[in-house]
């Protein structure tokens, strides 16, 4: 770990760490004001702990507030190893300078803690560490004049050898006042409902401290029962009634059929978050770099399903829906691409006349209701894209005075652009409802958990979120990923990361509001690289990814709002945890309830002879699949098709015949077991692919032995499709994120075929039966 990188690092965090003297002032100051504070900023105090009473702090060892050096196993089943292979990553995709990230090789640890940083007395990599500190990457250990970050608040939720419980620390005669989130007042912390509630304590010295102090649920909610569900990137399932890709109206549609049809319990779909908007360029159509997390993307509604649509200009619309069927049929009739940005001008004209409806009382009040319940958050957010439509999606290239978001000229711009802002808010609200009504109709198809909306890890630096919430960014840094044995060169995602320092400040606001408003229409949340709940590897700006640094999180309140939220709103969480991932990670995850995430072809026994991991070793506590939106189909792993891909594309770093031969055997190993299992039909009478409608029901039926408590099945393997969502590595290469679900010979496939389809409905049944089957 460069000490270039620490020193960036330390500066984004607002440490004057222009050498070792100005560190050493900067350490001592904050242990100084650390000392001196009643109260950490953050507070987090669990429920319902096991041996426990109620609102006690978690005093287990092996939790995240485990004292940096001591790490120690959480109760429960062994812990599962620490890497897990994984061919590539989505965020971003296919970014110029992103290649695919590889974890560290099988059974060589990675992110081990307790590698030294350069600081006397701090070590890095481990869960204990502060937030905010950065801390040693994988591999040798940091040049001895790397400074340390200073902690910027003590740890949350101490265990056995750890820190003492802050409240029970404070000097005799200390005076709490407790403002509750439900506006009830106390003066003790015993008993107070969940929540994110205000302290503020005063010492008998006259001393005072305000804190944010969160009361959550030990654990999430967790499946009540096994399930599977489909696995699909909404705007890749166009039905007839598209404007030129999916939409929630087809996500209600798909949601619906697949749970009364096919017994299906959920749907998976890629994160539709609002996007940043294409300005003489096509918008970036990766849904992991979006403009905001907290609001969904507009492009996602079924301009019909409004409706003041019925009220609207008759004739005008009527030629918008013309167009929009040409450009739905360039896509599923003559093999052109998704354009997003084509779909949107047709929908923002559908929209603007919309919007010129009166709203009826009803729909006005609820309307109201829903801006009063954002706030500032939807006034910025829709303020940013009426500034956008003016000035450009870039704000660092705004005139000086409109980049803050709360100067005077901003102000003055808002009025002054009020139709617009009032616009995008519109838009928001009625995004927000049809993302509420699909989930409706899932549920009221059955589905135990409805849909499961994806959650990015971060933001575009250019989008609406990073301009209104700019204060809790690190400036200068981006997000990415360290080297390791099979990727040298690192990754940059290109996305700013959150200050832990001014999370901990506001009581972690703007990732709290984010979970509440995601949480209102989902029936799970898949957080996308979980790990970064713990620790997110920082880019200084002009760096290569290999010179970046560690630098932790709060991971306590983190996952304590997570798990406020969850609770809440009924829902299930799933981690994405491939890659490379700490050790403890998982089970600090897992004794919360979060779910994992587990790829058929990345489990292996690793730490044994490398040979497929049979069924009844795979983890009970995740969601199992056989491939998802980053790798190749199942069908094309099974025929090769995979490694031609990426040949012609000239992305293999060996020769062909090399790649070719390992993975037909990785592939031929797998059926081997299958067949040894009796999971497929008949012996295979040649290579694998010979019979690959049969052999992907097999893997699925593997899937189904396992003690996997939810089944993904990846939609367009359902019909043979050959072509990966996103390829990672490539940019204008490959078509990422534009291609329609096809079937085995690239034709598209329409939501209403598809749903028709022999294939599928064979595949779905047999995950249905195999679930219904005793024992299971």
């Amino acid at each position: 770990m460069p000490a270039t990188a620490v020193v960036a690092a330390l500066a984004a965090l607002g440490v004057d760490a222009a050498g070792p003297e100005a560190v050493r002032a900067a350490l001592d100051a904050r242990e100084r004001e650390l000392s001196e504070r009643l109260l950490p900023p953050t507070v987090v105090r669990w429920t319902s702990t096991p041996g426990q009473p109620s609102g006690a702090p978690d005093q287990r060892s092996g939790a995240p507030g485990q004292r940096p050096g001591t790490p120690s196993q959480p109760p429960g089943p062994p812990a599962e190893r620490a890497d897990t292979p994984v061919e590539g990553r989505h965020a971003p995709a296919g970014q110029p300078g992103t290649p695919e990230e590889r974890p560290g090789a099988p059974g060589q640890p990675s992110g081990a803690p307790g590698q030294p940083s350069g600081a006397p007395g701090q070590r890095s990599g481990t869960l204990g560490q502060p937030p905010g500190t950065p801390s040693q990457p994988p591999g040798p250990p940091a040049e001895p004049s790397a400074p340390s970050a200073p902690p910027d608040a003590p740890t949350v939720t101490p265990d056995q050898s750890g820190p003492p419980d802050p409240f029970a620390a404070l000097p005799p005669g200390t005076r709490l006042h407790i403002t509750t989130e439900q506006g009830d007042t106390r003066d003790a912390v015993d008993g107070l409902p969940p929540g994110v509630h205000r302290v503020t304590a005063t010492a008998p010295d006259g001393r005072t401290a305000d804190a944010h102090l969160i009361v959550a649920p030990e654990r999430l909610p967790t499946p009540t029962t096994r399930s599977y569900g489909l696995l699909a990137q909404l705007y890749s399932v166009l039905s007839h009634r598209s404007w030129g890709m999916g939409d929630l109206g087809d996500l209600a549609e798909l949601a619906g059929w697949a749970g009364r049809a096919a017994g299906a319990g959920f749907v998976q779909v890629n994160p539709l978050h609002a996007a940043v908007p294409g300005a003489g360029a096509p918008t970036d159509p990766s849904p992991y770099r979006p403009s905001s997390r907290r609001f969904p993307d507009p492009v996602h509604l079924r301009p019909e399903a409004i409706p003041e649509y019925a009220y609207a200009d008759h004739h005008r619309l009527a030629a918008l829906r013309e167009r929009a069927e040409r450009l739905r049929a360039d896509v599923l009739d003559k093999g052109a691409l998704i354009d997003r940005d084509a779909v949107w001008e047709l929908k923002r004209e559908a929209l603007e006349l919309v919007a010129r409806v009166p709203l009826g009382p009803g729909r006005q009040t609820a309307y109201d209701a829903f801006r009063a319940e954002e706030g500032q958050a939807l006034e910025d957010h829709a303020t940013w894209y009426a500034l956008a439509e003016r000035h450009g999606p870039d704000w660092r290239s705004w005139p000086p005075a409109l980049r803050d978001p709360r100067s005077e000229e901003t102000a003055r711009a808002r009025a002054e652009l009020a139709p617009r802002v009032e616009f995008h808010t519109r838009l928001a609200w009625l995004t927000d409802q049809q993302l509420r009504a699909a989930q409706r109709a899932a549920r009221e198809a059955g589905m135990p958990v409805g849909i499961v909306h994806d959650l990015a890890v971060g933001v575009h630096p250019q989008g609406a979120d990073a301009w209104a919430q700019q204060d809790h960014f690190a400036a200068g840094m981006s997000v990415g990923a360290p080297p390791d044995a099979f990727n040298a060169r690192g990754q940059d995602w290109g996305l700013p990361p959150w200050r832990p320092d001014r999370l901990a400040v506001s009581g972690h606001a703007p990732y709290r509001r984010l979970l509440r408003a995601l949480f209102r229409y989902a029936g799970a949340v898949r957080i996308d690289h979980v790990m970064g709940l713990f620790r997110l590897w920082w880019v200084p700006e002009g760096s290569p990814p290999t010179e970046g640094t560690y630098v932790r999180y709060d991971a306590d309140a983190m996952l304590a709002l997570l798990a406020l939220e969850a609770s809440r709103a009924g829902a299930l969480v799933i981690g994405e945890d491939l890659g490379t991932v700490e050790p403890g990670v998982r089970e600090t995850l897992r004794r919360h309830g979060v779910l994992g995430t587990s790829v058929l072809w990345f489990e292996r026994d690793w730490e044994g002879d490398g040979r497929p991991l049979p069924p009844e070793r795979w983890r009970s506590d995740c969601l199992a699949t056989a491939t998802t939106h980053d790798l190749p189909p199942t069908a094309s792993r099974l025929t090769g098709e995979h490694v031609d891909l990426r040949d012609r594309l000239g992305l293999l770093t060996r020769p062909a015949a090399d790649e070719r031969a390992e993975a037909v055997a990785d592939t031929a190993e797998w059926l081997a077991l299958l067949g040894s299992l009796g999971l497929l039909d008949s012996p295979a009478a040649g290579p694998p692919g010979t019979d690959e409608a049969a052999e992907i029901e097999g893997f699925h039926r593997f899937l189904l032995r396992t003690p996997a408590r939810m089944i993904g099945v990846w939609l367009p393997d359902g019909i043979g499709d050959r072509r990966p969502q996103n390829l990672p590595g490539t940019w204008d290469e490959y078509p990422n994120w534009r291609l329609p679900v096809s079937d085995a010979a690239g034709a598209p496939v329409a939501l209403e075929t598809l749903t028709a389809s022999p294939r599928l409905r064979a595949l779905l049944e047999v995950v249905r039966a195999g679930l219904a089957a005793p024992g299971r």
